[in-house]
């Protein structure tokens, strides 16, 4: 079944096999030490995630009460009259159906599932861009996507990927897809990763976001056991990467992991700045930036509204 669908969910193999999950959960544990699949939270891939992308059936059933999970605590950093855009993915599409409820927003995306999830949103304007349909994903791609983004400019990104490591950033297993990323992150002033823990310490073949350039990462919280997963947030934080996690500490709202911010270079394309949350979040952005920055926090919002 994973030769065949890239992906395959512990529920579904049980189904088919007339098994108990736990019994399953044994035998992929069994097949991965024999190099013959990956495993996955609730499911099992395909070996070599650097050659190989599931489709969209396939991710969809992977991680979905951690997907849920981050899109709630996403869509708390998203205010109203905000322009923003939003990539292709299963975690951004749940958070597209949240952010119907965003009163003036502005949407630019290049995911029909991020389009149909704001179809019926009145007060959301929904622009999609150019481009040719990747049927496996659902998304617009090519010259004629990424031609659509020049001259664009939002008040940040929300973007998902295959996998996301201290050391490259997020990176995707598709390049015309990760070349449509790199296109909508020019045109925000800051980068959301929306990425649950399974991604944490995955490289896959083509980068999209270097790690410096990330603003900040939401993602859930990783089992007590998996040890690569707590030791890649750790690093993202040590280089200057927000985390927002959902639920970590039993709070609906997610908590703060605190990172120790250095000095970078100057980067070509947009620059990350601080971000605009809901009400319960500026009391952490107060933390980092102090009162000053949150003044100016406040007067950049301001600012963006206007325009």
């Amino acid at each position: 079944m994973v030769r065949a669908n890239g992906a395959v969910s512990l529920r579904e193999l049980a189904r088919v096999v007339q098994t108990s999950e736990v019994t399953v959960r044994r035998d992929v544990r069994a097949l991965e030490a024999e190099g013959l699949l990956d495993r996955r939270h609730g499911g099992a891939v395909l070996p070599g995630g650097f050659t190989r992308e599931s489709g969209f059936p396939q991710k969809s059933h992977l991680a979905t009460a951690e997907k849920t999970a981050i899109a709630d605590l996403a869509a708390n950093f998203v205010e109203e009259g905000e322009a923003i855009v939003v990539g292709a993915g299963t975690t951004t599409q749940e958070l597209a159906r949240r952010l119907a409820r965003v009163p003036g927003l502005t949407v630019v995306t290049n995911s029909l599932l991020v389009a149909q999830a704001l179809a019926h949103a009145n007060r959301v304007e929904v622009v999609m861009t150019g481009g040719t349909l990747r049927g496996s994903n659902y998304a617009l791609v090519g010259s004629g996507a990424e031609q659509s983004l020049q001259g664009l400019r939002v008040s940040r990104a929300f973007l998902s990927g295959s996998g996301l490591t201290a050391e490259r950033g997020l990176s995707t297993s598709n390049m015309l897809s990760a070349s449509v990323d790199r296109a909508l992150v020019q045109a925000a002033s800051e980068v959301v990763v929306l990425a649950d823990h399974t991604k944490l310490g995955t490289d896959t073949m083509f980068q999209t976001v270097p790690t410096d350039v990330i603003t900040r990462l939401v993602t859930d919280d990783p089992p007590a056991h998996d040890d690569r997963a707590h030791t890649e947030l750790q690093a993202l934080a040590d280089q200057g990467v927000q985390i927002a996690v959902a639920g970590a500490t039993g709070n609906p709202g997610g908590d703060e992991v605190p990172a120790r911010r250095q000095q970078r270079p100057a980067l070509p394309g947009p620059r990350r700045g601080p971000s605009a949350g809901g009400p319960g979040l500026r009391s952490a952005a107060a933390t980092v930036l102090g009162e000053q920055g949150a003044e100016r926090e406040r007067a950049r919002v301001a600012d963006l509204r206007r325009r």
